[in-house]
């Protein structure tokens, strides 16, 4: 009988054909040769294939999987089906790895026990090729004293101590596996939300790899999160599902504040970051929808502390519709420019009087005479030093 693989590393790949060998490579050449990987090609019409192909014909590591195109969600579940790792790594098709990522998430996870290994990252701006750090996908601050923790450690703090992505955590394969829900949602984007957050409330044991481990690109063209006026309730529908899930498995009024918190600052988080008609679908979401179904009014100002400007600014919007909303903050930072270029016009003026002030004190004949009347002791000075240092 096969020896279980340590780690089973599963990659939607679609139209990845610009970035897709250096992840690879990254990921074939890493310092864990005990490894399996599931390329799933979700429709690619570039040379995706060919490239996944060619790799797998020079590793037997790599497995190739195909599909009609259906999105990175369903691709990670076919993958996952076909999983046989202990442990498993969801991946983007466009990132790259430190060499030693695997190892150190994987010896971590098993040393402490853990269904989850979670390590840090940074990103990649792939228009102006430089790194950029990403300290807020692990808050220091937010976790407990010890590792590893759990949920209850942390009950206000399970869903912003980390990020709902995959790519930067290691899941034990029976964790997951032993749970039917525990699967990936299909929706165009927001789609591992559900299963990120779930997964971190389920698990008995998370581990914290203190290193920076992936590289995760930003700013790719075509990529689905600089295009998500297409789907822009996607994170509502991921967020109502994750709500129903800690409802149906008894742990909702423990994680009730956090879960609140939580998606009162993402749903402003999605209403500031989209472009287009999109924004007025999303403010009247927030204001409908999302009001009657996380029912934030619920709770006192003071119970959001931390998000008190989400929570202030929903009470406003709840009153105004969308345009009536946009035009008085239009008019707010008209007034508010205005005042800035007012005080600067003044500390211009300010600056320049007192400018006008020291020259005059220069100019002066008392001013003169007292700088003669310095001149010499200075001097002295001077020379003293020099024979000091002589």
């Amino acid at each position: 009988m096969e020896k279980t693989k340590k780690v089973s590393v599963i990659i939607p790949v679609y139209n990845g054909e610009t970035h897709l060998k250096k992840c690879l490579d990254t990921i074939l050449s890493q310092t864990l040769r005990d490894l399996e990987v599931i390329c799933v090609n979700d429709g690619s019409t570039d040379h995706s294939q060919e490239i996944l192909e060619s790799y797998a014909a020079k590793d037997p590591r790599l497995l190739v999987l195909t599909q009609e195109n259906q999105g990175a969600a369903a691709a990670r579940n076919h993958g996952l089906a076909h999983a046989t790792g202990e442990y498993l790594s969801f991946l983007d098709a466009d990132d790259f790895f430190e060499p030693t990522m695997l190892e150190k998430a994987y010896e971590n996870a098993v040393s402490h026990d853990a269904d989850i290994a979670v390590f840090r990252g940074d990103r990649y701006d792939d228009t102006q090729e430089r790194f950029v750090q990403m300290d807020y996908s692990v808050k220091t601050r937010q976790l407990p004293a010890k590792n590893p923790f759990s949920f209850h450690d942390i009950p206000d703090y399970i869903f912003t101590v980390f990020v709902g992505w995959a790519w930067d955590k290691l899941y034990r394969r029976d964790f997951v596996m032993q749970d039917e829900t525990m699967r990936f949602q299909t929706l165009r984007t927001s789609n591992d939300l559900f299963f990120v957050f779930s997964s971190l409330v389920k698990a008995k044991k998370i581990y914290v790899v203190d290193e920076k481990l992936v590289h995760h690109r930003i700013n790719v063209k075509g990529s689905l999160s600089v295009t998500r006026e297409r789907s822009w309730d996607c994170f509502y529908q991921a967020a109502k599902a994750l709500q129903s899930e800690l409802k149906r498995i008894g742990v909702y009024e423990e994680a009730e504040k956090g879960f609140l918190n939580w998606t009162l600052h993402f749903a402003f988080w999605n209403l500031d970051t989209i472009e287009g008609p999109g924004y007025e679908k999303v403010y009247d979401l927030i204001c409908n929808e999302c009001i009657d179904s996380f029912r934030w009014f619920d709770h006192e100002r003071a119970y959001y502390k931390g998000n008190l400007a989400c929570y202030d600014r929903l009470c406003v919007m709840r009153e105004k519709p969308c345009l009536e909303y946009l035009l008085d903050h239009y008019r707010s930072s008209e007034a508010q420019i205005q005042t800035l270029q007012d005080q600067k016009k003044k500390a211009e003026d300010s600056l320049k009087e007192a400018r006008k002030e020291i020259q005059e004190i220069k100019d002066s004949t008392i001013f003169k005479t007292g700088k003669l009347i310095t001149a010499v002791p200075r001097k002295v000075k001077r020379m003293l030093k020099g024979e000091k240092n002589a």
